[in-house]
C-alpha cells in the first residue's frame, strides 16, 4: 500500500513537531511509527495523542496480554494491517495462544483456555460489532477488572479504532519488507466470530 500523504522523516519537521517526534523516540515507543506518522502533520495533535497512546499501551492496570489482545481484534475488526502486524506479534510475545491469533486472523472461532482472554474477546467484540457491551459481559468484565479496568479496556478499543482508521484512510504503510499479514473483507468491516463455547 502506498501512503496517501507525505509521511515526513524529522529532518523534514518544523521546530514543533521535531519535539514531538524526539518526545516520542525518547519514550516507550523508540520510534515514531504507524499513526504518529501521519498525526504529526499537526503538531499538537501529535503530542496529545502520543500522550494518549503512551498512557493506553504502557500504563492501565489490565495485564499486558490482555492489552494487546484487544488491540489486535480491534484491529483485526478494522482489517488495519500496520495494528495487526505490530500488536498480534506483542500479543502472542505477552502470552496470547497463536491459535487464537490465527482463528481472529482468519474469521474462525477462537477457542479460548483463559476465562479473562475469553471475557475481553467478548467485550472487544460486543462493542465493535453493536456500539455497546451486553449487560451480562458487562458486569462480567466489572467483576474481573474492576471499574478502572473496564473503562480503560473501553478507552482502549475507541483509541485503537481511531489509530485504525487512521491507518486505513492515509495508507500508512507496513516497515519495509513486512508483508500485509490480513485479508480485507471486499466491503465493510471484518466480522470477528462469536468464540467457541466454553
Amino acid at each position: 500500500m502506498a501512503p496517501r500523504i507525505p509521511l515526513p522523516g524529522r529532518d523534514e519537521l518544523d521546530e514543533a513537531q521535531r519535539t514531538v517526534w524526539d518526545s516520542v523516540v525518547s519514550g516507550p515507543r523508540g520510534q515514531v511509527i504507524g499513526p504518529l506518522r501521519a498525526a504529526i502533520h499537526n503538531a499538537e495533535l501529535a503530542r496529545r495523542w502520543s500522550a494518549l497512546g503512551e498512557a493506553l499501551r504502557f500504563n492501565t492496570s489490565l495485564p499486558k496480554r490482555l492489552s494487546e489482545l484487544a488491540i489486535a481484534a480491534t484491529g483485526r475488526r478494522w482489517s488495519s494491517q500496520v495494528e495487526w502486524w505490530v500488536h498480534a506479534r506483542a500479543a502472542a510475545e505477552n502470552g496470547i495462544a497463536p491459535a487464537i491469533l490465527d482463528a481472529i486472523r482468519e474469521g474462525r472461532p477462537p477457542a479460548f483456555d483463559a476465562a479473562d482472554e475469553a471475557l475481553v474477546y467478548d467485550f472487544v467484540r460486543d462493542l465493535q460489532h453493536d456500539g455497546g457491551v451486553r449487560e451480562d459481559t458487562y458486569r462480567a468484565a466489572v467483576e474481573a477488572f474492576g471499574v478502572k479496568g473496564v473503562v480503560e479496556l473501553t478507552a482502549l478499543v475507541g483509541y485503537y479504532t481511531m489509530v485504525s482508521m487512521t491507518l486505513n484512510a492515509h495508507g500508512v504503510p507496513l516497515p519495509d519488507g513486512a508483508v500485509e499479514p490480513l485479508q480485507a473483507p471486499p466491503e465493510g468491516l471484518f466480522a470477528l466470530p462469536p468464540r467457541d463455547a466454553p
